[in-house]
């Protein structure tokens, strides 16, 4: 029999952190920037009032400040925003807040709409990069506050999770093994529900969760 989370708790899911695992790139195929054409009709009529800035400009905060400015009421519409986290020669680090800060799509944003608009600005900039606020450490105890909220549902299905090692902490991709049994554990949208609530909790760039295949022949 399927199982899934109860809504109240699953509509959360698309609103998680940017780094998902690679296996599940292709659910996000739907979700878009807003960035993309058609999005903001309010922040178009906003900045009709302005005259946009003429590049180049110099590499400098306040010219990177100005240039965001331009860029600002597409994601305060979608509920996010955008703030400089630090300028290092040619790279700017960015911090993607509120919903723009755990959308799945925060990437695109980033690539496709923040850097390309301050790049052509001010072309000094060679990379436009996410700053993403510290979360909690890579440990047990902290995974299994996240798995203890979902553990009762998974039960009444006859489910269960565990953690199965961790690896990579302090790397640039650290990594969660869990182990899911019970009619649940071959469901993609309760694995993928977890993940996400992993990646939010931790906030950790290249976090990577991963899935212990449980053996269904002996020999």
């Amino acid at each position: 029999s399927g199982f899934s989370i109860p809504n109240t708790l699953a509509r959360s899911s698309l609103s998680s952190s940017s780094v998902v695992p690679a296996s599940t790139t292709q659910l996000y195929e739907s979700i878009v920037s807003p960035f993309e054409a058609g999005g903001g009709a309010e922040g178009e009529s906003a900045e009709a009032a302005k005259e946009p800035l003429e590049g180049p400009l110099e590499l400098t905060w306040e010219n990177v400040e100005a240039v965001l400015d331009e860029m600002r009421p597409y994601l305060i519409q979608d509920g996010g925003n955008v703030v400089i986290s630090e300028i290092d020669g040619p790279v700017v680090r960015l911090e993607l807040q509120g919903a723009c800060g755990t959308c799945p799509s925060s990437t695109q944003t980033m690539k496709m709409g923040l850097e390309r608009g301050l790049r052509e600005k001010i072309p000094e900039i060679q990379e436009v990069v996410q700053s993403m606020p510290e979360g909690p450490p890579l440990t047990e105890d902290e995974i299994n506050i996240v798995l203890d909220g979902v553990r009762p549902f998974l039960q009444v299905a006859g489910g269960t999770i565990d953690i199965d090692r961790i690896e990579g902490e302090g790397g640039l991709q650290p990594s969660v093994w869990l182990e899911m049994k019970g009619s649940s554990a071959s469901l993609n949208s309760v694995k993928l529900e977890i993940a996400q609530r992993l990646q939010r909790h931790f906030m950790m760039a290249g976090l990577q969760i991963q899935w212990k295949e449980e053996n269904k022949w002996d020999d």
